[in-house]
């Protein structure tokens, strides 16, 4: 009946691509609850220590210059809008002129988006919105042209080095267009290692600009890099933003071309990784598959010997008691290869054996080698004795 369901109805089988894609949301699922797990236990406390610090901190400036608490946080909070138009404690740079709106919309389109300049206008918001979606379309079209020509310009790299390697002659072209003969092809763990190479290289040379540029310790400059070249964007550190940096042109354009090159790259290298994750699913289903066909394998075997010890009703039993009939044997199922096999026996008043002994054996096994039994009051009994 269940064969016959799932024929009927072939689509509650999932596919192998279907499969991975319930695989990957549950350990992305698992792996969300871990890193919050760690995140949650590693920044709580220091937020519990910040918020009480910040709360003595008003207190105590209320209480020394003699101001209303309340009327300090109405402040602070006036402070908090003001900081959504740009405005800070220390002067900055103008966000919103020519230079810092082309920042802002870089921002947007590479989809890293600091929080640092948004719109405030109901124009600029509603604009920003069609803006978005055309110009991050556009700009992930770019990314993946731009991964198709490194990863070839990775592959070809890498046959080269291989045929210098293997000593083999002929111009690199033909034997490129010669896909026949040539069965060796790059693999995506030398690609990604070479672009983590790569990655590693323009954050450090970035860093090295950032740290000398806005004050940052270099490892700040690299935990920035890894934020902006990721695209993830949390604000916590924002490059091109003092005040000074208005007339520093040349600092402004190698900014953006740092940031549009590591996000390339890094981008890049988040596809190459992401395919050696999808052959880690692949491995998984495999696994799970030789598992679960390994314990059905095994469940079909002791299913006969499990119906034999709790079964309650009695199957017909068979007598021989003809010496000759020694040697045979009864299989107790046809399925298992197993055969159960009297060894002693005592006739009771109506003819029946009373058992002594039963013994399991596999049939094969039991043809070659079972001796000949001696006694003559021999019964072979198949599936269940009395």
């Amino acid at each position: 009946m269940k064969k016959k369901f799932l024929c009927c109805c072939p689509s509650l089988i999932p596919s192998r691509e279907t499969a991975c894609f319930y695989l990957l949301c549950v350990l992305i699922a698992l792996y969300m609850l871990a890193g919050a797990a760690i995140f949650s236990s590693l920044e709580r406390p220091a937020e519990v220590k910040a918020h009480q610090l910040w709360e003595r901190r008003l207190r105590d400036f209320s209480h020394e210059h003699n101001i209303n608490c309340k009327d300090l946080k109405s402040l602070l909070f006036h402070y908090e809008e003001a900081r959504t138009a740009g405005i800070r404690a220390e002067r900055g740079r103008a966000l919103w002129d020519f230079p810092g709106a082309f920042y802002f919309v870089g921002t947007v389109v590479s989809t890293i988006g600091f929080g640092v300049t948004a719109p405030i206008t109901g124009t600029g918001k509603v604009l920003l919105v069609f803006y978005g979606l055309l110009g991050c379309s556009a700009t992930i079209l770019f990314f993946n042209l731009f991964l198709e020509r490194v990863i070839t310009l990775l592959s070809l790299m890498i046959f080269w080095c291989h045929r210098r390697r293997t000593g083999n002659s002929g111009l690199l072209g033909r034997a490129i267009e010669d896909n026949g003969n040539e069965e060796w092809k790059p693999s995506v763990y030398q690609v990604t290692l070479i672009l983590f190479v790569a990655v590693l290289l323009v954050a450090c040379g970035a860093a090295s600009l950032y740290s000398a540029m806005e004050g940052w310790t270099y490892a700040e400059s690299l935990y920035f890099c890894f934020v902006a070249f990721s695209t993830v964007g949390f604000g916590d550190f924002v490059s091109g933003q003092r005040e000074n940096h208005e007339d520093t042109w040349a600092y402004q354009v190698a900014n953006c071309l740092l940031m549009l090159l590591g996000v390339c790259c890094t981008y890049s290298l988040f596809n190459t990784i992401s395919v050696i994750i999808k052959q880690g699913l692949n491995w998984m289903l495999r696994t799970l598959a030789w598992m679960f066909g390994g314990i059905r394998h095994y469940r079909l075997q002791l299913r006969p010997l499990f119906k034999l010890c709790f079964s309650d009703s009695e199957p017909p039993i068979c007598y021989c008691e003809d010496d000759a009939l020694h040697s045979q044997q009864v299989q107790a199922a046809p399925s298992s290869g197993y055969c159960m096999m009297w060894h002693s026996c005592v006739p009771d008043a109506i003819g029946k054996c009373l058992w002594m002994r039963v013994k399991w054996k596999q049939c094969a096994t039991e043809r070659q080698t079972e001796e000949p039994l001696q006694n003559k009051n021999r019964i072979i009994v198949h599936m269940r004795g009395i």
